[in-house]
């Protein structure tokens, strides 16, 4: 971002920030007992100032540092917090607002009296507001402090017609976008790792985010990761975040040693690192292919060459890929005439924030991403999109909770 694309940026924050704490003054205003109104204007604006102005100085940081530090995130968390909380706030309030508004112009043609007839603000819906805003707050508290760490483990099985009858009940755990950099807490780390070993699957697949920024974030939790072992191997690709370009360099061998760096993580890891290039996997006699790409992703890089990854590869056998971004799947592979069966994918993180009930599905990476998480299918062929074993930026998880998947391929 230029210097005057990132000035135009701080004075459009701090706009809406004034915004939204102007709005929810007009609640907090109307359930203060009269006596302590001015007491309370004074303490509220001069909290909402500070708040205000620690979170523009933490986007300034940012632009200035070019990344995302441990101590920016604690300033993100409580901008995402009280925001999100201050919109459900103003949610209540401007239905109320309508509301008024329609009564008061109700009352300008039906009324001989003359002067303002807009009704006052009632007590009892700010009163409602700050309550429901209780609910996202907590969510997101527990999110910051809980939720980032409460791995879940989601099965799914994906039926296929022409799958090898030997990979019948073949079973495969996939992380994704651990984001070492993000993580402090080494003992939760090593729970969600052990999770992953607890599996005990035939396969195992790392679908890339290893670090967010540099290769030596890793290595506090090389040993837990390092524990994860399969029968028929362990596999890795590459995500955006791997290639250090979200960072300053001293220089561009600096860059480039970092990189390579990294590349040897993944195997002190004990994963196979596949660049644009393929793998058999075979049991009992047959086999299937294993195919892993560099990150391809709209808006993102687009290194990856899906091409290269089939080369030698027939037309008739059965394909697994390991591609990041799940724009991939729906640019390229779906597409793409040697049918490729699934595609093993991570990257959104269900933007660690969302809803996910058998009633309700919704994230803002729905926006985004038109398959931000969870299985997708087009035409018989697959996508599977991980949700995020890390976090970045926001640190924490609410809703979308970090995850361990295990795909069970099945013969039908």
């Amino acid at each position: 971002m230029t210097k005057v694309g990132g000035t135009i940026f701080i004075i459009i924050l701090m706009a809406v920030l004034f915004f939204l704490n102007w709005y929810v003054y007009q609640g907090v205003k109307t359930v203060l007992p009269t006596h302590f109104l001015p007491t309370g204007k004074i303490i509220y604006w001069i909290v909402a100032a500070g708040i205000s102005l620690w979170i523009g100085f933490t986007f300034f940081t940012i632009m200035q540092e070019g990344k995302i530090t441990t101590s920016s995130q604690k300033s993100l968390n409580l901008f995402l917090t009280i925001s999100v909380t201050q919109l459900s706030v103003i949610l209540i309030l401007f239905g109320e607002d309508i509301f008024r508004s329609m009564s008061s112009l109700f009352s300008y043609f039906t009324s001989s009296e003359t002067g303002s007839n807009m009704p006052s603000r009632r007590k009892f819906v700010s009163q409602l507001a700050f309550t429901l805003a209780a609910i996202p707050f907590t969510g997101f508290v527990y999110g910051i402090f809980k939720g980032k760490y409460d791995f879940r483990t989601i099965r799914k099985t994906v039926y296929f017609k022409d799958l090898p009858e030997a990979f019948d009940g073949f079973t495969i755990t996939q992380l994704s976008d651990i984001h070492a950099g993000s993580f402090t807490d080494f003992d939760a780390v090593k729970r969600g790792a052990d999770l992953a070993v607890a599996q005990q699957s035939d396969l195992f697949v790392f679908t890339g985010d290893l670090v967010n920024h540099k290769a030596d974030e890793i290595d506090p939790m090389l040993s837990s990761f390092a524990q994860i072992k399969a029968p028929f191997g362990q596999f890795s690709i590459l995500g955006n975040h791997d290639y250090g370009d979200y960072t300053s360099w001293s220089s561009p061998e600096a860059k480039k040693a970092n990189f390579e760096s990294l590349k040897d993580k993944h195997k002190k890891l004990g994963y196979d690192l596949l660049l644009d290039e393929s793998r058999l996997i075979e049991k009992d006699g047959q086999k299937i292919r294993l195919l892993g790409v560099e990150n391809w992703g709209v808006g993102f890089h687009a290194k990856g060459d899906l091409e290269k990854s089939l080369e030698n590869v027939d037309h008739t056998e059965f394909k697994i890929l390991l591609s990041h971004d799940p724009s991939h799947w729906d640019e390229q592979v779906k597409k793409h005439p040697k049918n490729i069966h699934l595609t093993l994918s991570g990257h959104t993180h269900g933007m660690q924030f969302g809803i996910e009930t058998p009633i309700i599905r919704w994230s803002p990476a729905q926006y985004r991403y038109p398959n931000w998480a969870g299985l997708a299918e087009d035409a018989g062929k697959f996508l599977y999109v991980n949700r995020g074993f890390g976090f970045h930026a926001f640190s924490g998880r609410v809703g979308i909770w970090p995850e361990i998947t295990v795909i069970e391929l099945r013969r039908g």
